[in-house]
């Protein structure tokens, strides 16, 4: 039996070895126990993100304000047509993929009726769409705000200019943030080219501030640092470079979090209309401070738009003119106190966080309270459809002859039968003799 086992050892190939096999046994010492290295988690933006403190109410917001975009881009479709102000759900189920909805195109208007109104054409018989007179009125109040409050849209104009390091923006990146800040559709012409005192254009697209006006480089955070200053009694130390914190609810603070918080809220900083010159990033101690500029000008920025919002994606149009040269969403994300990145839609938006409670704007203004009127009707989806059917009703009954607008008659509609019945029961009497 020993001679076999011999035999079977030496006719077996290296390969069969268990501790000469390759794939088996790696290269190198301690192979058969080799022991894999711990390795520390990776802190990213990315996992910030995933690991951030949900904000419902703020994501519910703007879950709905994305519906509202999509209609009000339907809306823009439509009036684009010259051949009235209806179109054919044939046509609109070729805006499917324009508008970026995943449904179709009739589905998605059926769930809003209080903004939509399908009826049959009275020729072609062909199923048609146009938008409630309510949902225009309000469209159009929304352009008259915009219109009337166009010095407030300067002055904000101006205030980002004055945040740039050589005082010029290019159109492009405020044509991007227009909505947000309440300009016109055709601004370039009607605000910049208008106000030639405040402005002037650099070729196309670069827009140049004319004068500095020191009386509005004033950024918003100081009204909340003076009113700390008086209400609270705070030392000037305590206050002067601080900003206001609201964690969410269910935030979770590690230990030495305080103190780390309150030495920054002290760490001095290069304000936003400051134009000093910029601390650099690679300076002793510049890391800090530079970081702590860019949130001083995101915050400024912030306040600055209408709803106190703005998409992620459209900061990155402002980080040259800024001097913002770290991670913009990692440094958003670095102080959930200040911001909230949601990333409910399409994109990522971030909101200033103190502007908001329960999903509504604390100082709303009157461009806000419009835009919350046509999120009001989206809101009212299927709900109270009975006004719209008596509605309809009315309208059949104004569009019939002898109708008025609310439904009575109208004077010497009622003589006309009695005549008629009296000429058919003498048809050889004539008006004049029944006159008589």
């Amino acid at each position: 039996m020993m001679a076999l086992y011999r035999v079977r050892a030496l006719h077996s190939t290296p390969s069969s070895l268990p501790f000469t096999d390759p794939q088996k046994c790696p290269f190198g010492p301690f192979n058969s126990f080799t022991q894999k290295r711990f390795k520390k988690p990776v802190i990213s933006a990315r996992t910030r993100l995933e690991d951030r403190v949900r904000d419902p109410k703020l994501d519910k917001l703007i879950t709905h304000l994305k519906k509202l975009k999509t209609i009000l881009n339907l809306h823009q479709l439509m009036s684009n047509k010259k051949r009235g102000p209806f179109v054919s759900l044939q046509l609109m189920s070729r805006w499917k993929n324009i508008v970026g909805l995943n449904v179709n195109i009739g589905t998605f208007i059926n769930k809003y009726p209080h903004v939509f109104e399908v009826f049959k054409h009275p020729i072609r018989r062909n199923l048609c769409c146009r938008v409630r007179q309510k949902m225009k009125a309000l469209i159009e109040e929304e352009e008259r705000v915009v219109k009337e409050f166009e010095l407030e849209a300067v002055q904000r104009v101006k205030k980002l200019l004055m945040m740039s390091v050589n005082g010029t923006l290019g159109v492009h990146a405020l044509r991007l943030i227009r909505r947000e800040l309440g300009l016109p559709e055709d601004f370039r012409d009607s605000v910049l080219a208008k106000y030639n005192a405040d402005f002037r254009l650099v070729g196309l697209e670069i827009v140049e501030l004319v004068d500095k006006d020191e009386s509005v480089g004033v950024a918003k955070v100081e009204f909340w640092r003076e009113k700390e200053y008086r209400e609270k009694w705070l030392s000037e130390f305590e206050t002067k470079y601080a900003f206001p914190i609201n964690f969410p609810t269910g935030f979770k603070r590690e230990a030495g979090f305080r103190d780390k918080l309150k030495n920054w809220q002290r760490l001095p900083y290069l304000k936003p209309y400051e134009r000093k010159e910029v601390v650099k990033v690679r300076t002793c101690g510049g890391i800090e401070q530079f970081e702590k500029r860019a949130v001083g000008i995101l915050h400024e920025f912030l306040s600055l738009m209408v709803e106190n919002k703005v998409e992620v994606e459209r900061l990155a149009h402002f980080k040259r003119d800024f001097a913002i040269e770290v991670n913009v969403r990692e440094l958003l994300l670095e102080n959930p106190g200040i911001f909230y990145i949601s990333t409910k839609g399409n994109a990522q938006t971030v909101f200033l966080r103190e502007a908001y409670s329960k999903g509504h704007l604390i100082e709303p203004n009157p461009i806000y309270v419009v835009r919350r009127k046509l999120l009001d009707i989206v809101l009212q989806g299927c709900r109270s459809t009975r006004e719209l059917a008596a509605e309809k009703e009315i309208k059949e009954l104004s569009s019939s002859p002898g109708f008025t607008a609310d439904g009575g008659r109208r004077d010497g509609d009622w003589v006309i039968p009695i005549l008629e019945n009296f000429d058919n029961e003498n048809p050889y009497n004539s008006v004049s003799e029944i006159s008589e």
